[in-house]
């Protein structure tokens, strides 16, 4: 028998630990329904009924000690030690009805001061070749020496919770104990939820060491000069991150801290939908013997995926080591930033193409967390919709936004950090009248930024949001930049405004008991 799962209680006599990708791979498409190879070599799987998150399924253990540091609510739920361990032990008793089970010992962290090594205990190989792809895999001698971990995850997520257990809503359960340092998943197969489980704990960790974790990706200069860039989904964070001038440090997760910034992760998750060699050469090229493709539609015949076709989930995902991008910084840590950009998709057409933020400013942006995105299938819904998700990543912070804030504006401050707000969204009005602004034209702003184009330029103090906007970028045309010129109709450009400052004014009216005034005087005012 296996001895290394017996202090858990588990005794099952097969472990694959770490397992070769071909033997994954021969698992998946023996045993796991919907698995299939795809004509790039990518193992192509079925997530199941889930295939996304489940926020409202996810559960934080209160306890004394770190509870007093959790900012419960919406976000973050609160489950009791008793319902844990009911999942913990309902979790084990599902393991011990199975002939074998994966286990994958891996690190999360590139800076080894930081680092936490991370034990998966799970049913499906799907699962290990995921977190085999997003963690970073220790060598031969690293797993000789890994000894006990940091955290484990028991990911049973095929067998259901128990829906009357207390504090559970449904047969869907992330539990997350920060005193037992363990995870249990219950009645979910979405594999996002290891990954993001594995960030939330960071969230929590990383603060009380004055570290800052950050939702975000970052790329480097050949000078050295790191950019990180900060967007909620489909502002264009991956997109414009893949910049075959800088290498990749990562595409989602980081900690920047006294000597630098570092990834978290091994790998990336990239959104598959639409995914063209021609607009995502990187991510295309990544697709291959290795990767792991969520919830994707494949021709029965030639084996070829339909990107466009969403009849499973929209939610369709690339999972691959970061190895397999091409341009990328290896490993994946650099100094401090230079730049800090805020991605925003800004629908209703008012904010400007790109402007420059004080360290204010920047901490309000960022706990603001602002897109606005089209309207969507609803029927009568026209009008964008407004998305407030705070520190561009709010199902996964722990602590009050202001602590993630206050950290971004003491290492802004220290290390001279400029800060930007960069709107890939609408020009000449809102959606339906105005425009997209063009990807050349980002690139160009973010290729002005990159090479101090900005520096002796002069500005316009936009009044409502205060604003410092360049008045002239290389390569993007001049009227552009100040957003009022380019619409035709100057009354409805005011009113569409000042509701768009007051959606901010609203959204941030619950964080003001925490903020620091000099951050709440940052905002935008009618």
């Amino acid at each position: 028998m296996d001895t290394l799962l017996q202090p858990y209680g588990i005794e099952v006599n097969k472990i694959i630990r770490n397992g070769e990708t071909a033997v994954l791979y021969e698992s998946a498409l023996q045993l796991e329904k919907g698995s299939a190879l795809s004509d790039k070599g990518a193992l192509v799987v079925y997530s199941g009924k889930k295939t996304g998150r489940s926020p409202k399924d996810k559960r934080i253990v209160r306890h004394k000690n770190s509870g007093k540091n959790i900012d419960w609510g919406p976000v973050n739920l609160e489950m009791n030690e008793h319902t844990f361990m009911a999942n913990r032990e309902r979790a084990i008793d599902y393991f011990n009805t199975r002939e074998h089970l994966y286990v994958v010992d891996a690190f999360a962290g590139w800076d080894p001061r930081y680092r936490l090594k991370i034990r998966i205990i799970c049913t499906r190989a799907y699962h290990a070749l995921f977190m085999q792809n997003m963690l970073i895999m220790p060598t031969l001698d690293e797993l000789k020496d890994f000894g006990e971990p940091d955290y484990v995850i028991f990911n049973a997520g095929s067998f259901p919770a128990n829906r009357y257990t207390t504090s559970s809503s449904s047969k869907t359960s992330i539990g997350i104990s920060l005193e037992r340092k363990e995870v249990v998943i219950l009645g979910t197969e979405y594999a996002g939820e290891m990954k993001k489980g594995v960030f939330s704990i960071m969230n929590y960790l990383m603060p009380l060491q004055n570290v800052l974790p950050m939702h975000c990706s970052a790329n480097v200069g050949e000078d050295g000069d790191v950019t990180l860039l900060f967007g909620l989904s489909g502002t264009g964070k991956t997109t414009l991150s893949a910049d075959p001038k800088r290498k990749l440090i990562g595409d989602d997760e980081h900690c920047w801290h006294a000597d630098g910034v570092f990834n978290i992760e091994g790998g990336c998750y990239a959104k598959a939908i639409d995914l063209s060699e021609e607009n995502e050469p990187d991510i295309y090229q990544a697709i291959r013997y290795g990767t792991v493709l969520e919830n994707v539609v494949l021709d029965p015949i030639t084996r070829n995926v339909d990107y466009s076709d969403t009849s499973i989930t929209e939610n369709t995902r690339a999972s691959y080591p970061i190895r397999f991008i091409e341009n990328v910084q290896m490993p994946c840590l650099a100094g401090h930033p230079k730049n800090i950009i805020f991605l925003t998709c800004d629908a209703f057409g008012v904010l400007p193409p790109v402007s420059k933020l004080s360290p204010e400013q920047a901490s309000y942006h960022f706990i603001s967390g602002y897109t606005a995105k089209v309207a969507g299938t609803e029927m009568g819904v026209k009008e964008p919709q407004a998305t407030f998700s705070a520190c561009f990543g709010a199902a996964f912070i722990m602590w009050h936004p202001h602590v993630y804030g206050d950290l971004l504006a003491k290492m802004m401050k220290t290390h001279q950090v400029s800060a930007w707000l960069v709107n890939t969204g609408w020009t000449g009005g809102g959606y339906g009248v105005g425009s997209r602004i063009k990807l050349k034209y980002t690139r160009a702003i973010l290729d002005a930024i990159h090479h101090g184009d900005f520096e002796n330029v002069p500005t316009h103090r936009e009044k409502h949001f205060g604003l410092e906007i360049p008045l002239n970028c290389p390569n993007v045309p001049s009227e552009m930049l100040i957003p009022e010129n380019t619409w035709e109709d100057k009354g409805k450009f005011k009113e569409t405004k000042a509701k768009v400052v007051r959606l901010f004014m609203e959204n941030f009216k619950q964080f003001e008991n925490k903020t620091s005034k000099e951050i709440i005087k940052a905002g935008p005012l009618i």
